[in-house]
């Protein structure tokens, strides 16, 4: 039996709204408990089974991809753990929420690396499922890039945080750092020792913040000098912790700066999606393409802008209103995300216009990619009073070769758009396909 996020679960649906659950419980008091809790602090996705068999089959016929398992040790064809091996022999991180737990049990439970143990009928062992389900998925989400001259001390601390169900990369200099932002490697946190030999932890962080905002990565310092922070902060640090650490408090102050960093990162992400189509919009556009051009310039790799919009719109909204209009957009769009996919970014910069910033295409890959699409969009059919509307496109693509602002790149994509609408609309214009006309 599957639950999604209810209505009420507004306030946690930007935290875990992505993410789905296995609750194993036969009674149906912790069960409906546990669900509503996890629904409506979380938004998350609770599929429950109260046997061993109806766990089978969910993992055999199910969608799978279940993030994580609260489970009870004992169902009733299932008295030995046996639920919890299942678990585990998928790959999937469990918490036990069990009322039968002894020293025995203990070692046993222990043998097979769950991440928490809760005991039921205690004060507040709900509550204490949902806070310990909120900090594993926390966890598991979140890529930690430890930058540490020390090896013994990095590799200790990578260690631990792999054991807490973090996702760890590591770097020993700050050039290393840099290379790894610059290649596109996900991370959402990075840990700077200020004794970094070939830059230090200050100069890392200047570096880091050109290449990412703090929406995107969180910069925890570790230094031995406390007078350290205040700069550390300025630069745009989000923690500073003192050495020798202390792991607990280590452990506590990450875990907040990775559930800040989740929530922002989630709040950015619906602040950076178009309404209407769901797409990126165009402050997102704006602020993430610099970056995307940045990235790939650097590393000397081609790449193209496009803007492009629907032929014929303003007309096709007189005739035929407002809501056939939003129709088409949201047609359109769904054509635009299933061909583009996320290996370029792709945003609707207002009205009936939509750009995409190509990811290392040559300007005749580019070229190639868009004649596809048109076509692709000319398939798409919306029903408008017993009337089947047709759609097409006409595009604009510009060749992105040398640092210049934005807004350049974007100017003479239009430029190019506005030719391909003087030359009958339908079709894609680029300096290569003018200078091909002209030689014709």
């Amino acid at each position: 039996m599957s639950f999604g996020g209810g209505p009420l679960a507004g306030q946690g649906i930007l935290k875990h709204s992505d993410q789905r659950i296995l609750l194993i419980e036969d009674s149906r008091m912790f069960s409906t408990a546990l669900t509503f809790g996890l629904q409506t602090t979380y938004g998350l996705h609770v599929t429950h089974c109260a046997t061993l068999k109806d766990l089978e089959a969910e993992l055999q016929g199910g969608e799978g991809g279940f993030a994580l398992a609260v489970l009870d040790l004992n169902l009733p064809d299932a008295p030995n753990c046996q639920a919890l091996d299942l678990v585990v022999a998928h790959g999937i991180p469990a918490i036990v929420f069990t009322a039968a737990f002894n020293d025995r049990t203990r070692d046993e439970v222990m043998k097979r690396d769950v991440v928490g143990c809760i005991i039921k009928h205690q004060p507040e062992s709900i509550q204490q499922v949902i806070v310990l389900v909120d900090r594993v998925l926390t966890s598991v989400g979140t890529t930690v890039l430890l930058a540490m001259p020390d090896r013994w001390e990095r590799d200790a601390l990578a260690g631990h945080l792999r054991r807490q169900r973090f996702r760890v990369v590591e770097a020993l200099t700050g050039d290393e750092v840099s290379s790894m932002l610059a290649s596109g490697t996900s991370v959402d946190i990075v840990v700077v020792d200020m004794a970094l030999g070939d830059t230090g932890g200050a100069a890392l962080l200047t570096r880091i913040r050109r290449q990412a905002s703090e929406e995107q990565v969180a910069v925890i310092g570790l230094g031995t000098d406390p007078a350290e922070a205040a700069g550390f902060f300025d630069r745009g640090g989000n923690e500073f912790l003192a050495k020798p650490l202390s792991m607990p408090e280590f452990e506590r102050r990450l875990f907040q700066v990775a559930k800040i960093h989740a929530r922002v990162r989630a709040l950015h992400r619906v602040a950076a999606r178009d309404y209407l189509t769901d797409l990126f919009n165009r402050r997102y556009f704006f602020e993430t393409g610099p970056r995307l051009v940045e990235r790939s310039l650097s590393r000397n790799l081609s790449t193209c802008i496009a803007i492009f919009d629907i032929d014929h719109f303003k007309r096709l909204n007189d005739t035929y209103g407002h809501e056939v209009g939003d129709l088409v957009l949201k047609a359109v769009a769904r054509r635009l995300r299933s061909f583009v996919g996320e290996e370029h970014l792709l945003a609707r910069l207002g009205g009936e216009e939509f750009g995409i910033l190509f990811n290392g295409l040559s300007i005749e890959d580019a070229g190639y990619f868009c004649d596809a699409l048109r076509l692709e969009i000319a398939k798409t059919r919306v029903l408008a009073d017993d009337e089947e509307i047709s759609i097409t496109i006409s595009i604009g693509l510009a060749l992105i070769a040398a640092r210049e602002s934005f807004d350049n790149y974007l100017n003479a994509a239009d430029q190019f758009l506005y030719m391909a609408k003087s030359a009958g609309r339908n079709c894609v214009m680029s300096e290569s396909k003018m200078m091909l006309l002209a030689a014709s």
